[in-house]
C-alpha cells in the first residue's frame, strides 16, 4: 500500500487524461460488458470516459479527477463534483482495476473523497450504480453507502442507465 499515490488531473494534462481513458476502457470492457453489453459499453466510453470528456468535465463542469497509481502504474480512478447548493458531493466515477481489487484501494479512495467533501463543508456523498452490479453494490454498502432511490436515465442512442442512487452521510 505504501507504493500507492493519488494524483489529481489538471485541466490541461492531455497525457494523463489519455492514460486515464485507457484505464477506463480496460476496466469498463471487463466489468460492464456482461452487465450492459459491448455496444452500450462502447457508447458510454466514448460519451463519458474519453480523454476529451475528462478534460471538458474538469474545465467546464467543475469535476475533479484523480488517478490512483501503484508505483507508476495506474490501477484506479475516481471523479467527484461538489454540489454546493445541495451540500453534497457527487461521486461520478469510482473504479479499481480487477487485479488490484481487495487491496484496500477503494477504502483509500473513499478517504480522499470524504476529505474533499469535508473541505467543501458538504453533508453527504452520493453516487449511482447499475441495479445488477451486485459486486459494486456490496462494496458500496461495506463502505457505508445506502440505497436511497431507483433511477432510470436516458443517455441517448436508445440506451438507459438503470441505477440505484446511493448515499453516504459524512461523519457516520
Amino acid at each position: 500500500m505504501d507504493r500507492l499515490s493519488l494524483v489529481e488531473l489538471s485541466r490541461d494534462d492531455r497525457e494523463k487524461a489519455v492514460e486515464l481513458a485507457e484505464l477506463a476502457r480496460v476496466i469498463w470492457t471487463e466489468h460492464y460488458t456482461p452487465l450492459i453489453g459491448a455496444e452500450q459499453v462502447g457508447y458510454m466510453l466514448s460519451k463519458f470516459q474519453s480523454a476529451e470528456c475528462i478534460l471538458n468535465d474538469i474545465a467546464v463542469n467543475d469535476y475533479r479527477y484523480f488517478t490512483v497509481y501503484d508505483g507508476s502504474k495506474p490501477v484506479g480512478y475516481f471523479a467527484v463534483r461538489p454540489e454546493l447548493d445541495k451540500k453534497a458531493l457527487f461521486l461520478s466515477k469510482f473504479y479499481v482495476e480487477k487485479n488490484n481489487r481487495g487491496r484496500g484501494i477503494a477504502r483509500r479512495m473513499l478517504e480522499r473523497i470524504s476529505n474533499i467533501a469535508g473541505e467543501c463543508g458538504l453533508d453527504y456523498i452520493w453516487l449511482t450504480v447499475n441495479k445488477h452490479n451486485d459486486t459494486s453494490i456490496r462494496i458500496y454498502k461495506r463502505l457505508g453507502f445506502r440505497i436511497v432511490e431507483e433511477l432510470v436515465t436516458d443517455i441517448g442512442s436508445g440506451f438507459v442507465m438503470d441505477d440505484y442512487k446511493m448515499r453516504l452521510d459524512i461523519g457516520e
